[in-house]
């Protein structure tokens, strides 16, 4: 049976679910919106602040929505939201899924197996648009997973806007498929690597829930 996963405690404003780290861009950005409504009615000024000001808060509030999510059954499922945006062959034998992501998309990444975490790596780097090819040698975070399939290599790629990855879990930490793994600020790109003799059953340009789309064929 698919089942829901809860995760560590996240940030929330209002009732509305958000992720792990939106606070610090939230907080001030929705106090700001706050005040200039509040004085907006005494003042033309703060009126033409409180419309801007509104619209960031609630762009901010969607940016940032983290919804619980009925994880799918299947060996590998996919780590993020977003789009198939190449399927490539690599030299080792495994294939390279990469999935971009856009500033609508949700942008909290999932465990595409059970397992444990093996590494979790920082590499810096540019900030090239994530569906330029040099977006591979961007700011990035190399996670690898022990799972029933070996070793799974996961990469999170910031873009031109996404300059900070928060990974939620470290090295050692044992997840299950479909939880809570980490948070890429404003969208980007999301690699993962499926191994040898896996068949892909994605397409290019084929929209993926994180948690929901299955990546490999049964």
């Amino acid at each position: 049976m698919p089942h829901s996963h809860s995760s560590a405690p996240r940030d929330s404003l209002a009732g509305v679910r958000l992720a792990r780290g939106a606070s610090p861009w939230l907080l001030p950005t929705v106090a700001t919106a706050a005040v200039s409504l509040t004085r907006a009615r005494r003042s033309g000024r703060w009126a033409a602040v409180a419309v801007p000001a509104t619209a960031l808060a609630a762009g901010m509030l969607w940016f940032f929505r983290d919804p619980d999510r009925e994880i799918a059954q299947g060996r590998v499922i996919s780590p993020a939201d977003g789009v198939v945006q190449s399927i490539m062959p690599w030299k080792d034998g495994r294939t390279r899924v990469a999935i971009f992501m856009s500033p609508l998309n949700v942008h909290v990444n999932r465990a595409p197996l059970a397992g444990t975490v093996t590494s979790v790596e920082h590499i810096p780097g540019g900030f090239v648009p994530a569906f330029n090819k040099e977006s591979e040698n961007n700011e990035r975070v190399v996670w690898h997973f022990d799972t029933e399939l070996g070793d799974i290599e996961m990469v999170q790629i910031a873009g031109a806007v996404a300059r900070r990855i928060v990974p939620y879990v470290p090295q050692g930490t044992k997840v299950e498929q479909g939880e809570r793994i980490g948070l890429i600020r404003f969208g980007s790109r999301v690699d993962i690597y499926l191994p040898e003799g896996i068949d892909v059953d994605v397409e290019v340009g084929q929209a993926t829930t994180a948690g929901v789309t299955r990546l490999d064929r049964a």
